[in-house]
């Protein structure tokens, strides 16, 4: 390794007895450790809720009394003996899954590369899905000791702060991010500056500083173009994600795959296997391929080389979620790299030639397909798509031989289990269960928890839910700005004891949102009901950019602050993690009414079923596997229309049809002396049983082990490689 190493910043000043948790705020294992939370919390509890859960800013904000408080406090300081004792177990573990179980990984580094990471709301580095699916998966190499590395970005303005008017239009509002009150550590070189890559633009260098996140074991590297050597245009590179502007959109991904092997080289890496999480990092195969043509190989040896050892996962079916550009913009941005690679234009254009109803197309899906020996799609539905979608790259072998496997996604338990829950969990399915989170035997011990423990912890979840929004709409209302009608449409009147549903998401059109509200008197009906009333949460954000998704969000809040709806429709501002976990631990039903099958899996309704959340969802994505006919309820049937207005009508119709005479009947059953809602319960613990281990990021990360990282390693015949620092 080089030497060079992230520092923690010293920001605080702790007493002595407690210094650690600097530390530990500087270390993302709290963020899935809920009694660690609680070390910070137990200190000064407004504080840690008014800086949003961030530790940095709250050990540089909380009062020292409060701090000098704990250190007399016997039992805080019983408390922060045992979680450090747990804390420096987890980081020295040297029986790790991993290790016992493929010792052959352990010299054979793992890189990751996503275009965001999404690990808290500490860390506002994330827009949506795919972030929330690489921090998951960066959090269980972690647990199972994956030798993992992670590459992505370090945004300075985020994504965005979603604010509604009135008349129900989005708002994007960005904010400066300070380093000093996040949980980033600079990496500075040998002089004490920080340690700077760069990449090659038309006509200049572009500069890349690098920050370092502990995410548990496991080092997640950030590329931040915000330095002084570069124009002012330039350090807006990494400002925010997603742009809609082409140039800065294939700078971008130049600088994330071309820049992202590059600080890997910096820092003193040479990995074995290169994990591309989405087509945004392609361009990494350009820079690996010339580095092994710099120490002596052939194009064709150099690719193949390369070709063994990478591994790419395509996240969607949908063509707008595939980033291709213009060849114009291709001869613009990459013209002085195919005569280091010993091409001409054309052979370079082949690499990832992709043909539209426009024009040909420098397809990023297309080049980390072609240059990937292990590739996999996010679900099996989604399997057969991208077989049929990518049959053009393969034109001599049948759709179902084309060489795309599937691995469903799953989700991180410890990130997103409700608190109590977990303790309920420890109660009866083991102390150790978390540790065979993907054993099905253990899940079957599910069916001892006592009906009324399990329904009391539930209830407690919703009324935590609503008790949450109900202050979130305080504190908004207190800003100013709003008029009474956002209130009521912002969850004021919720019910805990009313079924809830939830409904949140990235607004697309394909996710159809407003597939409820088709025959919105109908849906009066069924949420004003005197004896069986329903309210439904929506939450979600839209691309900046695409009015139509602005659109649909503007139609929903609409929707919900009609008076007839007496306040049972909610829209909720600004999604992001922290209101993620209330509403995929609270409410009763998790509704999911995507146009199958462009969902191609879907993670939160995963989140959702493992707190007891029953999901309600059309047969697309990981639902079309975990549905069993006893664990939740489908909407529609499992199969494809041609005729979209078609299938509109018919899972429409199917959605109210269930709801009306299934869903709600079943809550409001009459009870049984105890007051408990027996079947319903019976059919949220099938669920628990049969999604919780089917479903884990735990299963998901050994099945890439297996299926994916391992082959990547079968031996390679090849004389010289390039060197770990270039």
């Amino acid at each position: 390794m080089a030497p060079f190493r992230a520092e923690i910043p010293n920001h605080f000043s702790l007493p002595r007895r407690i210094n650690r948790l600097g530390e530990l705020a500087y270390n993302l294992w709290w963020t899935w450790t809920p009694e660690a939370q609680r070390l910070f919390s137990r200190i000064d509890p407004q504080l840690w809720e008014t800086i949003y859960h961030n530790p940095v800013r709250f050990l540089r904000q909380v009062e020292r009394p409060k701090l000098n408080a704990v250190t007399n406090n016997r039992y805080y300081l019983d408390f922060y003996d045992r979680m450090f004792r747990s804390f420096d177990q987890y980081m020295q573990a040297e029986n790790t899954w991993s290790q016992k179980a493929h010792p052959q990984l352990q010299d054979n580094l793992i890189a990751y590369f996503s275009m965001e990471f999404g690990l808290h709301e500490t860390l506002p580095i994330y827009a949506g899905g795919l972030g929330v699916l690489s921090g998951d998966h960066t959090k269980e190499a972690s647990d199972l000791g994956l030798p993992f590395v992670s590459i992505g970005f370090f945004y300075t303005e985020g994504y965005f702060t979603q604010r509604i008017t009135e008349d129900g239009w989005q708002e994007a509002q960005y904010n400066v991010h300070q380093f000093e009150e996040l949980p980033v550590m600079p990496i500075l070189d040998a002089n004490g500056g920080p340690l700077v890559i760069s990449v090659d633009l038309p006509g200049r260098m572009v500069f890349a500083r690098l920050w370092e996140v502990h995410v548990g074991r496991v080092p997640l590297y950030l590329l931040d173009a915000n330095v002084d050597k570069n124009a002012p245009a330039d350090r807006a590179l990494t400002a925010r994600l997603y742009t809609s502007d082409l140039d800065m959109r294939v700078s971008q991904e130049i600088l994330l795959g071309i820049g992202g092997v590059r600080a890997l080289r910096a820092l003193g890496y040479n990995p074995a296997i290169w994990h591309m999480n989405e087509g945004h990092a392609a361009y990494l195969v350009l820079e690996r391929i010339r580095e092994f043509i710099e120490v002596g190989h052939p194009f064709e040896e150099a690719a193949n080389l390369v070709r063994a050892s990478n591994v790419f996962t395509t996240h969607t079916p949908v063509p707008a979620g595939n980033d291709e550009f213009p060849l114009w913009l291709v001869d613009k941005y990459l013209s002085q790299v195919w005569p280091q690679l010993g091409l001409d234009r054309d052979q370079f254009i082949n690499l990832a030639r992709h043909t539209v109803s426009w024009g040909e197309t420098f397809s990023m899906p297309a080049l980390a397909l072609q240059h990937s020996e292990g590739r996999n799609a996010v679900s099996e539905l989604h399997g057969r798509v991208a077989r049929k979608m990518w049959n053009y790259l393969w034109p001599d072998r049948p759709e179902n031989e084309v060489p795309i496997i599937h691995i469903t996604n799953g989700v991180h338990t410890g990130t997103w289990l409700a608190r109590r829950l977990r303790a309920l969990y420890d109660r009866y399915l083991g102390t150790d269960w978390l540790e065979n989170v993907d054993d099905l035997d253990v899940w079957e011990l599910v069916n001892n928890i006592p009906d009324e423990q399990l329904w009391s912890v539930r209830q407690h979840l919703k009324r935590k839910l609503v008790a949450y929004i109900r202050e979130r709409t305080r504190q908004r209302w207190l800003r100013g700005g709003w008029q009474p009608v956002q209130v009521v449409a912002s969850g004021v009147m919720l019910d805990p004891y009313t079924l809830t549903i939830g409904f949140a998401r990235r607004f697309a059109p394909y996710k159809r949102a407003n597939l409820v509200l088709r025959d919105l008197d109908r849906l009066l009906k069924i949420i004003n009901h005197p004896a069986m009333p329903v309210q439904i949460i929506f939450a979600g954000k839209s691309h900046p950019d695409h009015e139509g998704g602005k659109m649909l969000i503007q139609e929903v809040y609409r929707a919900v602050k009609r008076s007839e709806s007496g306040g049972r429709l909610v829209f909720l501002e600004d999604y992001d993690m922290n209101l993620a976990r209330y509403l995929i631990q609270g409410v009763d039903v998790w509704m999911n009414t995507p146009r199958r099958p462009n969902e191609a899996s879907g993670t939160s309704g995963e989140k959702a079923a493992l707190n007891g959340v029953l999901n309600f969802s059309v047969l697309d994505g990981w639902w079309r596997e975990g549905y069993n006919g006893q664990n939740g309820w489908a909407i529609g049937k499992d199969i494809d229309y041609d005729n979209p207005d078609q299938q509109d009508e018919a899972d429409a119709r199917s959605l109210y049809d269930i709801l009306e005479n299934e869903i709600v009947p079943l809550y409001y059953q009459l009870r049984s002396s105890d007051g408990l809602p027996g079947e319903w319960i019976a059919r949220v613990k099938e669920s628990i049983r049969t999604n919780g281990p089917q479903f884990s990021m735990r299963r998901m990360v050994k099945e890439y082990v297996d299926r994916l990282y391992l082959p990547a390693l079968q031996p390679v015949k090849q004389e010289k490689q390039p060197d770990a620092a270039v």
